[in-house]
């Protein structure tokens, strides 16, 4: 059956994302016809294989005009290190690769300064000498107050200025201890050169929503109070998006008219091709892909059957436990267990070794082509990096539905509500036994 793909909304723009308890930072959406991504800035080695690193080694030079040229922001004060906020133009050149606004600082010569006030941080560099070694790390989360640029545009002005105060808040320029009987100029070229490994900032996902089913919402759960200038967007496996905080209410209406559409598109058939045009009606999609159409006569009655479907689901899962499937990866013969106590386990079907295994609620975005591939992104719980794991099945409706099964009754057995009405939903969760079994395995 074919979804309506006219008007589809492609939109890419820069928003604040809060998630739990952190300070909102940056991220990049991108919009597409069935997803929304969430992108993070990271910085990956790009001589040779692509990697990420959790700390860099970057040494500079003082040269006699313009310092260090470079500033900073944070510090202890607001519970976060010292960053590199701007580096001059003279500098740019000669750091690109190896160093980044967003770098958080943490060592200088070898002195630990992560849990340095800003001041403190200033201090150091002032009196570090004429060669300063760095320990630095992308600060991927950097606190949206800190007002940081996006890109490496943004220069600092060269300046022979070596005392008065600094703010954790406002760039602190590394051109201090400026030596007027110096003559011997640091040129760039007489700067350390890197060992080999050049850097890179780039976009990279942090969580994909798939937009098929899935709902947003402005309103903050459980109330009546709607957020200013923010949604969220929820998909049908539960992932969330975390709260998106718009630069301006235009924005916001931008973006939630883009996404509505692109729902809408997705999950609204043609009315040349309902089958069914009463009122109360709903579809069950077996695992082959094929729509079965139903139709009941009172609203009371399609909300007993959504119940039951609810129920039974709840049930089978909690009966079977685990479900295994066959899938390819690189071309070597694997398994899948969906197992409701553990999460995700991927093995090697000759030797059973397990390559990988993820809980329910690492599992922060999926998408699949609607042939035989999915793709997961887990949160990995040590780094907090997204890892993507890619594999081929015999039959995606079947993997793809026992996954929506497995995410309905964890939901389900954490809600009070629907534990205490199993017992009235229980004779019409048995007259859906038949349906459940197209449902749900």
């Amino acid at each position: 059956m074919d979804f309506r793909t006219a008007c589809e909304e492609t939109k890419t723009g820069i928003c604040l994302l809060q998630d739990g308890n952190q300070e909102p930072f940056k991220v990049r959406l991108h919009l597409a016809k069935d997803i929304l991504m969430i992108q993070e800035q990271d910085v990956i080695c790009v001589s040779g294989e692509p990697f990420y690193s959790g700390e860099r080694t970057v040494t500079i030079r003082r040269q006699t005009v313009g310092g260090f040229g470079l500033s900073i922001k944070g510090g202890s004060e607001h519970n976060i290190p010292v960053v590199v906020s701007k580096i001059s133009k003279e500098q740019r050149a000669e750091l690109s690769g190896l160093l980044f606004i967003g770098d958080a600082i943490l060592q200088i010569n070898g002195i630990n300064v992560r849990k340095c006030r800003h001041e403190e941080v200033v201090q150091v560099l002032r009196n570090a000498g004429e060669e300063v070694t760095l320990t630095v790390s992308f600060l991927k989360r950097a606190p949206a107050f800190l007002k940081l640029p996006l890109n490496e545009d943004c220069a600092c002005a060269p300046s022979d200025q070596s005392s008065g105060t600094s703010s954790p808040l406002c760039d602190s320029g590394l051109h201090l201890n400026y030596h007027p009987n110096n003559t011997d100029t640091l040129s760039c070229s007489s700067w350390p050169t890197s060992p080999g490994l050049r850097w890179e900032k780039r976009w990279c996902d942090l969580r994909l929503i798939p937009l098929l089913h899935s709902r947003f919402s402005q309103y903050v759960p459980g109330t009546d109070l709607s957020r200013q200038n923010a949604f969220q967007v929820i998909a049908v496996d539960g992932v969330c998006s975390g709260i998106i905080q718009c630069l301006s209410a235009e924005d916001c209406v931008d973006w939630l008219q883009a996404i509505a559409t692109n729902i809408s598109n997705l999950t609204k058939h043609n009315d040349s091709d309902l089958l069914d045009r009463r009122k109360h009606c709903f579809t069950v999609q077996s695992e082959s892909g094929e729509d079965l159409y139903f139709s009941v006569e009172l609203e009371s009655d399609l909300a007993q059957w959504e119940r039951a479907f609810q129920t039974a689901t709840f049930l089978e899962v909690e009966r079977i436990q685990c479900k295994t499937y066959a899938c390819v990866l690189e071309s070597h013969l694997m398994g899948l267990t969906i197992d409701f106590s553990t999460g995700f386990i991927c093995f090697d079907a000759a030797t059973k070794a397990i390559l990988w295994r993820y809980k329910f609620s690492q599992l922060k975005g999926s998408s699949d082509d609607g042939k035989s591939k999915i793709k997961f992104l887990f949160q990995n719980p040590d780094t907090k990096q997204i890892e993507a794991k890619e594999l081929e099945f015999s039959n995606l409706f079947a993997v793809l539905h026992c996954i929506h099964s497995f995410f309905a009754a964890k939901v389900a057995c954490l809600d009070p509500l629907f534990l205490g009405n199993q017992a009235t939903v229980s004779a019409a969760a048995s007259s859906a036994t038949t349906s459940k079994a197209k449902y749900t395995t």
